[in-house]
C-alpha cells in the first residue's frame, strides 16, 4: 500500500503546479532562472519570486510602448538590456497601486515593494552571471526604507484572558451559533494553547497529524522552512489541551476521505486552513485587546516568555526555527537592552557602610 501524501508534501506539488502555470505566461530564460534557484529556496519561495517577476513584467508591457504589443513570452533579453535605474524608480511607484490582470486593484507596503525589488536584484544578479546582461541596474536604485516593527505580543494577564475567554465565550450565544461554539470550543482552545505554548508557525500547525504527537516524551514533530524535521515539546496546558480536543471533539469527528490523518480539522471536516486559524485567533483576540493579534503574535508571545526566562538567545532561536540567530537578535534586541539596563544595577562596587 502506497504511504499517504502529507500535507506538505501536497503543498509542494500545489505549488509546483502554480509556479508551471506562472511560467508558462514568461520568457525561457526566467524558467531557467527558477531551475537555478531551485537548490538553494523552498517551494513557497520560488512561487511568491514568480509572481513578483510576473507583476514586473506587466508593468513593462503596460508602460513601455515597445512592449505594448508583445505577450510577455516574448520580452528578449536586448529588451531588458535597455533599461535604466529610472525604469526600476518607477517600477517603485507602479507597486504602491496598480491594477491586476482580472482588473483588481493591488497595492503594496514598503515591505511588499523592497520584497519585489529584492527580487529583481536577484533575477538581473543570475542573469549577469550568466553573461546575458553585462550590468545589474536595479543595484543602482535605492530600496524603500523599512521601519523596524516593534515586538507585538499579549502580556501574561492578556494570554490569561485570551484562553479564559475561549473557554466561556458560549455563554453569551445560543441557538446555532452556540451549537457550532460548542463543536469547535476545544479545536480552538488546543489551537491557541499550542501556539502560545510552543511558538510554532501557524504553518506548521495545520500541517500537523495526529500520529506527529507523542504523549509519552511531550513532542510534536513539524516540518521547518527548507523541510527540516524537528522535535517541539511542550508542556502540561498544552498536553491537556490537545488529550481534552482529541478524546472530546476530535474522536467525535468523520473527516473527508484524505484528510483523515489530520490533527485540526474545518467545520467542513477538512483540515483546517491558515486562513481559517487567523480568522479564529482574530475573532477572540479582539474581544479581550485593543491589539491586533495574529498567530505570528502569538508566536510572538512564546518567544518574549522564553527569552525573559530563559536569557539564551540561541535556545530562542532553535526553538522558533530561526535559521539564522541574527534574526532572533533582531526580533528581541529591545528585550536584550532591557537585560544589559538590568545587569548594570547588578554590580555593585563599594557597599554602603551603614552609620
Amino acid at each position: 500500500m502506497a504511504k499517504p501524501i502529507t500535507y506538505r508534501e501536497q503543498e509542494k506539488i500545489e505549488n509546483t503546479v502554480k509556479l508551471r502555470e506562472f511560467l508558462m505566461e514568461l520568457p525561457p530564460y526566467v524558467k531557467d532562472y527558477f531551475r537555478a534557484k531551485e537548490p538553494t529556496t523552498s517551494d513557497k519561495t520560488r512561487l511568491s519570486y514568480a509572481y513578483d517577476l510576473r507583476v514586473f513584467f506587466r508593468f513593462l508591457q503596460e508602460t513601455n510602448p515597445a512592449l505594448k504589443e508583445k505577450s510577455l513570452s516574448e520580452i528578449s533579453i536586448q529588451d531588458l538590456s535597455l533599461l535604466e535605474p529610472v525604469d526600476f524608480e518607477e517600477f517603485q511607484e507602479y507597486l504602491k497601486a496598480y491594477k491586476s490582470a482580472d482588473n483588481k486593484l493591488e497595492t503594496n507596503s514598503r515591505t511588499g515593494i523592497a520584497r519585489k525589488m529584492s527580487c529583481l536584484r536577484s533575477f538581473y544578479d543570475y542573469l549577469c552571471k550568466r553573461q546575458l546582461l553585462s550590468s545589474n541596474p536595479v543595484r543602482l536604485v535605492d530600496m524603500p526604507k523599512i521601519k523596524e516593527k516593534a515586538i507585538i505580543q499579549l502580556d501574561p494577564d492578556e494570554v490569561a484572558n485570551l484562553l479564559d475567554y475561549i473557554e466561556n465565550y458560549g455563554k453569551q450565544l445560543s441557538g446555532v451559533k452556540l451549537y457550532h461554539y460548542n463543536k469547535q470550543k476545544y479545536r480552538d482552545i488546543a489551537i491557541v494553547t499550542l501556539l502560545l505554548g510552543t511558538g510554532v508557525r501557524v504553518s506548521e500547525l495545520v500541517g500537523l497529524n495526529i500520529g506527529d504527537i507523542d504523549f509519552k516524551n511531550n513532542g510534536i514533530r513539524i516540518l521547518r522552512k527548507g523541510g527540516n524535521e524537528m522535535i517541539v515539546y511542550f508542556g502540561t496546558e498544552v498536553e491537556q489541551a490537545l488529550k481534552d480536543y482529541l478524546e472530546i471533539s476530535r474522536s467525535g469527528i468523520t473527516p473527508l476521505s484524505g484528510h483523515e490523518d489530520a490533527l485540526f480539522l474545518s467545520g467542513q471536516r477538512k483540515r483546517i486552513s491558515v486562513d481559517a486559524v487567523e480568522k479564529m485567533v482574530k475573532k477572540y483576540a479582539s474581544a479581550i485587546s485593543v491589539k491586533t493579534i495574529t498567530p505570528h503574535k502569538l508566536r510572538s508571545t512564546y518567544g518574549t516568555a522564553l527569552y525573559r526566562e530563559t536569557g539564551d538567545i540561541y535556545l530562542v532561536a532553535d526553538v522558533l526555527g530561526h535559521s539564522d540567530v541574527n534574526t532572533t537578535k533582531k526580533h528581541y534586541a529591545k528585550l536584550s537592552d532591557e537585560r544589559r539596563r538590568s545587569a548594570s544595577k547588578a554590580v555593585t562596587l563599594r557597599e554602603k557602610l551603614d552609620n
